[in-house]
């Protein structure tokens, strides 16, 4: 089991959703102190001054994380004030939820950027620390849409793929070399925030933030390799497995109805 007491934890897009409610639960358990990144300095501060009025110790840095100059300036900032990060969680992204052809070229990188490039670069700069101290836990916030193409998810899937086959490549280096630095990827069902306003299921529950943020502090002291939630998920890989591709599409996007859950996405204004 990891230890959360007296550890330091980083979190990205901490200011709010399931990042707020995961830093939270963090200080609850007796974290020394929470690192929060975040773009939005309103809701950076609006965090920060809760915490703090609970007698939490808390360090907001508004960064952009997509700026990869930015990154390694603040993190370097972050050791000099704060300290070696024990709990790295890769929280921060985004989400365009239309046809692929309709993208821009911006879109595109802003989505590849903030959710997998912007996940290892942080990762790099906090790594060699935690392998040193030989201790330390990263989590990966990819998705389920990681695991099954879905119509106007095409780049953010893509995104997910990424995060997915480089944190458990990484769980494996890790492993390999015993440094006791774990890694847990994320791989949750879509979440009931802002970011999938709009978004329709029919068979499969929509995640609530506050489950899953307990399921993903559980799987950080638990030493969890994959934390997949709702349950239904743990499935996937054993029907891409064994279904043909043609068949897969059916079962997912006819019975289960999942190419159609985008069909009216707005997302966070």
């Amino acid at each position: 089991m990891s230890q959360i007491e007296n550890k330091i934890a980083l979190i990205t897009g901490g200011a709010s959703g399931i990042g707020k409610l995961m830093g939270l639960l963090l200080l609850e358990k007796k974290l020394d102190c929470l690192v929060i990144w975040d773009i939005n300095p309103l809701s950076l501060e609006a965090t920060t001054v809760e915490f703090k009025e609970h007698g939490y110790k808390v360090y907001p840095y508004i960064v952009d994380i997509m700026n990869t100059a930015d990154v390694i300036k603040y993190a370097q900032i972050v050791k000099q004030e704060v300290g070696t990060i024990d709990i790295l969680i890769n929280n921060a992204g985004i989400i365009v939820g239309k046809l692929f052809a309709d993208y821009t070229h911006l879109d595109i990188e802003k989505t590849m950027g903030i959710n997998s490039n912007a996940s290892m670069h942080i990762t790099a700069e906090f790594l060699p620390a935690m392998i040193a101290q030989r201790d330390g836990h990263i989590i990966n916030i990819a998705s389920a849409a990681g695991m099954v193409s879905n119509p106007k998810l095409s780049v953010y899937a893509a995104s997910k793929w990424a995060v997915i086959g480089w944190s458990d490549s990484l769980q494996l280096e890790m492993a390999a070399a015993k440094t006791n630095v774990k890694i847990t990827t994320v791989t949750p069902y879509y979440i009931n925030t802002g970011m999938f306003d709009g978004v329709q299921s029919k068979l499969i529950p929509i995640v609530e933030p506050s489950v899953a943020a307990k399921k993903i502090i559980n799987g950080i002291e638990n030493n969890k390799r994959f934390v997949r939630l709702p349950w239904i998920v743990y499935l996937v890989p054993l029907f891409k497995g064994i279904l043909p591709a043609s068949w897969f599409d059916v079962l997912v996007g006819k019975w289960i109805g999942m190419h159609h859950t985008m069909d009216d996405f707005k997302g966070r204004k």
